[in-house]
């Protein structure tokens, strides 16, 4: 692919703001040389770590460090790219990044280096956004995945997809554009066997994408239910921290505490909040507002009730006002002082845990029975994955599903099943970027974070 040319210089600072040992800043345009002679008074080496002044308009220096130069096209972004690496302080770094913005370069927006690496043909679009899927990784699992997709393992894998797509349309195509010969390509060349084997392909990829998006996303968990029944213990447990207060008064919590926690490698971020009552406390009733708000937005809710006493009406009404496409545990918390034993089973309402947070019994059940409800199961070479990349697979899976249903019959309806397979081939290119819109991909580089 071709560079696309670009009118313009952009700089910005690379490395997370604070302060730090090192700071790097990068710039990005065409015939870069001029402007590091500009900073420097070096023409560096391209790939060479060039010792060098950082020096203001006026020939003093405003920082030393290496200076790195990766003429285009073999650089990140496929135009000559420059690296400044000073001094990781931010009155020095931002005092850098003005000297070349006084140079004529203009400040980068977000994700623009990575998006101008998507454009000028070095990474695809599933590799780009991998790019921001392994600086933001929470997990080890995560970044490994995202690697894997950075790497282009993803990509590959739905470049086969569509080069399979890509021999099914010429087959269709042959036997559409010689009707009056006597031979049935699509017959001779096994074409329904191809596209039977086409969609146990595209459900293996759905599943370990799926599974990516899980490590990439994670589950949210609230932890609901009335005061004193030991969500805050139980966040703790979970946790293995002392984050939330302890006591036996009645509505010691009055806002969400979170905590991220990593079971399998999935990230869980669990949400404790105040105990759900009616109240006069002014403090009180807004936490329990936040409450609500918060098992509104979870994936999960975990309801936690006294094993002592059970599902009494007030747990009803809870349970009645929660949103119905929600996933729900029911756990009976405090088992220690009820004589009874951990254990898992069904209930008519969904699932119950009996478990005791203070003695530590019950919670590895619990961790087992949030990974079955999140889906997810051990699958090799995960792919990180995002909604977006679903949400293209199941479109594509349906086409294919679409293109099968019309085999019975299949010369009177040829036309339609050529589309089916075209439509199927258009939903697996938005994965990569060959047929994304202009504005979905400001959307997605947008989220990318300066510098990158």
């Amino acid at each position: 692919m071709a560079v696309v040319a670009t009118s313009d210089t952009i700089a910005a600072i690379a490395t997370a703001p604070g302060r730090g040992g090192v700071g790097v800043i990068r710039v990005s345009g065409s015939n870069l040389l001029p402007f590091a002679f500009a900073l420097t008074g070096k023409n560096p080496q391209p790939r060479y770590a060039t010792l060098a002044d950082f020096k203001a308009a006026d020939g003093t220096a405003v920082d030393s460090g290496l200076l790195l130069f990766f003429p285009g096209p073999s650089s990140f972004t496929g135009e000559d790219v420059l690296e400044l690496q000073g001094h990781g302080g931010p009155v020095v770094m931002q005092m850098l990044l003005a000297r070349c913005l006084d140079l004529g370069a203009r400040l980068a927006e977000p994700g623009e280096f990575s998006r101008r690496a998507f454009l000028n043909g070095k990474m695809d679009l599933a590799q780009a956004e991998a790019v921001a899927d392994l600086i933001d990784a929470a997990t080890t699992s995560a970044a490994r995945s995202a690697v894997r997709s950075l790497q282009g393992e993803f990509s590959r894998a739905i470049g086969e997809l569509n080069e399979e797509l890509i021999n099914l349309r010429m087959l269709v195509e042959a036997t559409l554009d010689f009707p009056e010969e006597d031979i049935d390509f699509l017959q001779a060349a096994n074409a329904f066997g191809r596209l039977e084997r086409l969609q146990l392909k595209l459900a293996e990829i759905f599943d370990r994408a799926g599974q990516g998006k899980l490590l990439q996303s994670g589950l949210h968990v609230v932890l609901a239910g009335q005061p004193n029944v030991g969500k805050s213990s139980l966040l703790n447990r979970l946790t293995g921290d002392d984050l939330a207060i302890v006591t036996p008064i009645a509505g010691t919590t009055r806002d969400a505490l979170r905590s991220t926690i990593q079971i399998e490698g999935i990230p869980l971020h669990i949400i404790d909040t105040a105990g759900l009552r009616d109240t006069e406390d002014v403090v009180e009733k807004i936490g329990i507002a936040r409450s609500w708000q918060e098992i509104e937005r979870a994936d999960v809710v975990v309801l936690l009730v006294d094993a002592n006493v059970g599902v009494s009406a007030v747990d009803r009404e809870i349970l009645a006002k929660m949103p119905e496409r929600l996933q729900r545990i029911t756990v009976y918390n405090k088992i220690d002082l009820a004589g009874r034993e951990p254990e898992r089973h069904d209930e008519t309402d969904g699932v119950a845990i009996s478990l005791s947070a203070k003695a530590n019994r019950g919670i590895e059940l619990l961790r087992q029975e949030l990974l079955r409800i999140a889906g997810w199961h051990q699958a090799e070479d995960v792919f990180i994955a995002r909604e977006r990349h679903l949400r293209a697979l199941a479109a594509a899976q349906e086409h294919v599903a679409a293109a099968c249903s019309v085999v019975e019959g299949i010369m009177p309806a040829l036309e339609l099943f050529a589309e089916e397979l075209r439509l199927a081939q258009q939903s697996l290119g938005q994965i990569t970027g060959e047929f994304t819109a202009d504005d979905l991909l400001g959307v997605i580089f947008s989220r990318f974070c300066i510098g990158k």
